[in-house]
């Protein structure tokens, strides 16, 4: 089991994400550290645990799944990839 940092930007201000919340929370061990940055305990990796949460994501959101350690996935980040990719 690995932690994993989950964080994201919810560009729909009159939508309801509770379904992210309730996906999320589905993990079993999670904390919510701050309005939009959570951590979960999972076997999963980040592309599975990505993959899984854009399911109940606009196309627009955006997404940041980063295991505590070195392996990472995203989706629609505000910075290059590139950078990600070399700091990670």
């Amino acid at each position: 089991m690995a932690a994993y940092i989950i964080c994201y930007d919810l560009t729909n201000p009159g939508r309801n994400y509770q379904n992210l919340y309730e996906k999320i929370k589905s993990y079993g061990t999670w904390a919510r550290v701050t309005e939009s940055n959570w951590v979960i305990v999972t076997t999963k990796t980040a592309v599975q645990i990505r993959d899984d949460l854009l399911t109940v994501l606009d196309s627009n959101d955006r997404l940041f799944v980063v295991k505590s350690g070195r392996e990472a996935a995203w989706h629609n980040s505000r910075c290059k990839n590139e950078w990600l990719k070399a700091k990670l």
